[in-house]
C-alpha cells in the first residue's frame, strides 16, 4: 500500500510540474507571437491595396499572426491606412501602389478617406495602379485616382447609377399573426417603417432620394475632377446605359485600357525596370504597416476614440459601441494629464438613447477640461449625432450620413402567433396591474401605449434641447431640420448640424489648434488587448460568427442581422437609423 501511495504522489506530482511547464512554453509561445517581428519592406517595393477589405475604425487584431500562412498579417485600420499611404509617399523604398478595385467593402465617406490619401501620394511623382476584371462603382470611386486605371478585356465597368433599397416586412408578420406596436417621434423617423409598411412613405421616399441624389452627384463631381469628363456627361452614360462592355468603358474614357492581369503586372515592371522574369514586390498594408515606423511621437498627446457599430447599453464588445465602455474611454482621456485634446471618431447609425445620452453627458464633463472635436465617418446618425452634438466641432465627409434626429420604440405582441402558429398559451400573477407591461405574450392596454408614446416624445425632446445648445440653434429651428430626416455630410455644413468638411487629420489639426500643442503624439483608444485577450475573448464570438455566415452566406447574414439588430429594439428607446437598407 504504501508503495502505491509513493508512486501515485509521484505520478501526480510529475503530473503537476509537467502542466506548470507546458503552461509557461504556452505563454512564451504566445507572447512571441504577440509580439510582433521587424519586417523588411524591400526595394521598389509596391503597395497593395485591396479595396474588398473592409478598413474598420478599430483594427481587427489576428492573434495568429505569427504563424504566418494566408492571414499572416492583421488589417490596418481606416486611419492606419491613411497614414501608411501618408508615409509611402517620401518612402524610397515604395514606388507605387497597385489597387485591387473589383469591390469595395467600404463605405463613402471612408473611399474620400483612401481617395485623399492616394491623391496626396501621387501628388508625390508615384504611380498608382488599379485593375479589376470587372469594377463596381464603389471601388471605382476610389480606384479612378490612379495615373492607370485598367480592366478585363471581357469585363468591365459597372456604371448604372445608383440605387437604394430597403426590406419590409409587414406582410411576414401579418403571416405570422405578430402585431408590431410602435412608437416613434418624427414623421421622417423610418426605422420603424419596414415593421409597419410594405414600401416607402412619402416622407422616407423624399429623404431617401434627395441623399441619394447628394451622393451620386458626390460620386460624379470626384469622377469628373480625376477622368476630365463633365459630371453632365457622367450622368448621361449611367440613364442611357452606354457602358455595357469593356470597350464601352474605353471608348468613353471611364478606363485607359482593356488588359489582361499579366499585362498589367509587365507594365509595371517596365515602369520598375526590373527584368520581366522577376517578380514585382508587392508589399500588403499589414506587412508595410510592421515594417516601418508611420505612426507620430511627441511628448504632449492628443486622444483619438474610435467608435464604431451599433451604440448599446452596458460594456458591448469589439463590434459595437457599448455606452458604459466609452463613457469610461473618455473619462480617462479626460483625467489624463498628458491628453491636451480629445478627438472622438463616430462610424454608427445610433441605438440605445441611454447610451447615446450618458456619451454625451461624458463629452459635455470633458469640453470643461480640454478641447473635444469629433469626426464622422460612413455613418453618424441618431443615436451616433446625439453624443457627438455637443463638441467644440463637428468634421464630416461629403458623403457622410448623418442627421436622423429622432427616437421610436417597439413591441411585438406575439400572442395570435403563440396561440395560432404554435399552440401556446400564457397565463400568470402580478402585484400591480403593468407589472407584465413589456410582455410579447400580450397586447398593450391603451394607457400601457400611451406611457411608452409619453416616454418617446420625451427623449425626442431632449434629443432635441441637446442638439440646440450644442449647435447654437433654437429648439423649434432643430425641430424643423430634425423629424428623424438623414442629411448628407455636405448639406449638414449648410444646415449647421456640422461645421467642417473634412477626414479624421482634419480633426485632429483643428484639437491640436483648440489646445495649443505641436510636436504631438497621438494616445489610441481602444487600446490594443493582450494576446489571451484575443485569442480566448474572441474565440466563441468569431467561430459562432464565422459558422453562421458560413451556412447562410453573405446575403442571409444582412437578414440574421437585421433580426439581431431587431430583437434589440424591444421595449428599448432608440436612436437609430432605418436599419436596413444598402446603396449600389
Amino acid at each position: 500500500m504504501n508503495s502505491f501511495l509513493k508512486i501515485f504522489l509521484a505520478s501526480l506530482a510529475a503530473l503537476f510540474l509537467f502542466t506548470v511547464i507546458m503552461m509557461f512554453i504556452t505563454i512564451g509561445f504566445l507572447s512571441g507571437l504577440a509580439t510582433p517581428k521587424k519586417e523588411s519592406t524591400g526595394s521598389k517595393a509596391v503597395l497593395m491595396l485591396d479595396l474588398s477589405q473592409p478598413f474598420t475604425e478599430v483594427k481587427k487584431e489576428n492573434p495568429l499572426a505569427g504563424l504566418g500562412g494566408k492571414e499572416q498579417y492583421s488589417t490596418p485600420a481606416l486611419y492606419e491606412v491613411v497614414r501608411l499611404i501618408r508615409y509611402a509617399k517620401s518612402d524610397s523604398s515604395v514606388k507605387g501602389i497597385y489597387i485591387n478595385c473589383g469591390t469595395n467593402s467600404n463605405g463613402f465617406a471612408t473611399g474620400d478617406e483612401l481617395r485623399q490619401a492616394l491623391l496626396d501620394f501621387k501628388a508625390g511623382g508615384k504611380f498608382i495602379y488599379a485593375y479589376a476584371d470587372v469594377i463596381n462603382q464603389n471601388a471605382y470611386y476610389v480606384a479612378n485616382v490612379a495615373n492607370k486605371v485598367y480592366c478585363n478585356p471581357k469585363g468591365g465597368l459597372d456604371w448604372r447609377g445608383f440605387s437604394m433599397q430597403m426590406v419590409y416586412l409587414k406582410g411576414t408578420l401579418q403571416k405570422l399573426e405578430i402585431e408590431p406596436q410602435i412608437f416613434y417621434a418624427g414623421k421622417f423617423k423610418s426605422a420603424t417603417e419596414p415593421f409597419r409598411e410594405e414600401k416607402m412613405t412619402d416622407a422616407n421616399r423624399l429623404q431617401s432620394t434627395v441623399i441619394l441624389n447628394d451622393l451620386y452627384g458626390h460620386f460624379l463631381l470626384q469622377t469628373s475632377a480625376t477622368r476630365k469628363l463633365d459630371t453632365a456627361l457622367l450622368h448621361q452614360y449611367a440613364n442611357e446605359n452606354r457602358i455595357q462592355f469593356a470597350n464601352d468603358a474605353l471608348q468613353y474614357k471611364l478606363v485607359d485600357g482593356l488588359k489582361y492581369d499579366d499585362e498589367v503586372k509587365d507594365e509595371i515592371k517596365e515602369k520598375l525596370s526590373v527584368s520581366k522574369y522577376d517578380k514585382i514586390n508587392f508589399v500588403s498594408l499589414g506587412k508595410y504597416a510592421m515594417a516601418v515606423n508611420y505612426k507620430a511621437t511627441g511628448e504632449k498627446k492628443i486622444a483619438v476614440i474610435y467608435a464604431e457599430g451599433d451604440i448599446v447599453d452596458g460594456k458591448g464588445d469589439q463590434e459595437n459601441i457599448g455606452g458604459d465602455t466609452y463613457r469610461n474611454l473618455i473619462r480617462k482621456a479626460r483625467l489624463d494629464t498628458e491628453i491636451k485634446a480629445i478627438v472622438i471618431r463616430i462610424n454608427s447609425g445610433g441605438g440605445s438613447a441611454m447610451a447615446s445620452e450618458n456619451m454625451w453627458r461624458e463629452i459635455a464633463v470633458a469640453r470643461q477640461d480640454k478641447p473635444v472635436i469629433v469626426s464622422f465617418g460612413d455613418v453618424a446618425a441618431s443615436g451616433g449625432y446625439y453624443m457627438a452634438c455637443g463638441a467644440d466641432s463637428i468634421f464630416a465627409q461629403p458623403n457622410t450620413i448623418t442627421g436622423s434626429i429622432g427616437v421610436f420604440t417597439l413591441l411585438p405582441n406575439m400572442q395570435s402567433f403563440f396561440k395560432n402558429k404554435l399552440g401556446m398559451t400564457f397565463d400568470g400573477v402580478k402585484t400591480s396591474p403593468d407589472a407584465d407591461a413589456l410582455s410579447v405574450s400580450k397586447p398593450l392596454t391603451p394607457a400601457q401605449r400611451q406611457y411608452l408614446q409619453n416616454d418617446v416624445d420625451t427623449i425626442y425632446q431632449t434629443f432635441k434641447q441637446r442638439v440646440a445648445a450644442g449647435r447654437k440653434k433654437s429648439v423649434e429651428y432643430i425641430d424643423s431640420i430634425g423629424q428623424g430626416r438623414i442629411w448628407s455630410g455636405s448639406r449638414a455644413v449648410e444646415l449647421g448640424l456640422v461645421d467642417r468638411i473634412g477626414g479624421l487629420d482634419e480633426a485632429i489639426e483643428a484639437a491640436a489648434k483648440l489646445a495649443k500643442v505641436s510636436g504631438y503624439g497621438l494616445k489610441e483608444f481602444p487600446e490594443p488587448r493582450n494576446i489571451f485577450e484575443l485569442i480566448f475573448g474572441d474565440y466563441q464570438q468569431n467561430a459562432k460568427q464565422s459558422a453562421i455566415r458560413e451556412e447562410l452566406g453573405a446575403e442571409g447574414m444582412k437578414t440574421y442581422n437585421t433580426l439581431k439588430r431587431a430583437k434589440a429594439m424591444v421595449g428599448v428607446s432608440q436612436a437609430r437609423l432605418p436599419f436596413d437598407f444598402s446603396i449600389d
